[in-house]
């Protein structure tokens, strides 16, 4: 397992960014893309810098943004959050993410659109709101990654990258 850590202060200034961009409590879910990018055996996660699953291992990914593809979305934050570019080769599955708060209310919800991704080129560098970033061995990923969810997907994209001979 080789992973670089992001520098600097996670304070406030970005929580407050966040909820001006109804990220907690939204008005409907937020459509969002994440890859299960290969490198040979090796797979990219990311350790979230922010919640939801702040601290937790992951795969990066990000809200789609308008005017942009889901492909074009998984490309573009898999190079925000890691610094690595990449090639999507194809769909895994569609994730829904919502965590509720104590009173029982959406204080997140994602439609995380999930993508399979190779690698071009770059080496991971923590960055954007990624904590640390780095290449996992199958096994190590499947370790250190807790949400299950995540777990089947990338267990999901290694069955599918097979049948592809990739």
């Amino acid at each position: 397992m080789h992973f670089a850590l992001l520098g600097g202060e996670q304070g406030a200034s970005r929580d407050v960014a966040m909820n001006t961009k109804n990220r907690t409590y939204p008005e409907r879910p937020i459509v969002a893309v994440a890859a299960v990018v290969f490198k040979g055996g090796d797979v990219l996660l990311v350790s979230r810098g922010q919640e939801p699953r702040m601290g937790e291992w992951g795969l990066p990914g990000g809200a789609q943004e308008l005017d942009e593809t889901v492909f074009e979305g998984a490309r573009r934050e898999v190079m925000e959050e890691t610094g690595v570019d990449i090639e999507v080769i194809g769909l895994v599955d569609i994730v829904d993410s919502i965590r509720r708060d104590a009173d029982g209310r959406p204080e997140y919800h994602y439609t995380i659109i999930e993508t399979m991704a190779e690698w071009i080129s770059g080496e991971p560098t923590a960055a954007d709101d990624a904590a640390a970033a780095g290449w996992f061995s199958m096994e190590e990923a499947l370790k250190a990654v807790r949400w299950s969810k995540t777990v089947e997907i990338i267990e999901k994209a290694a069955l599918l990258r097979r049948s592809l001979n990739r």
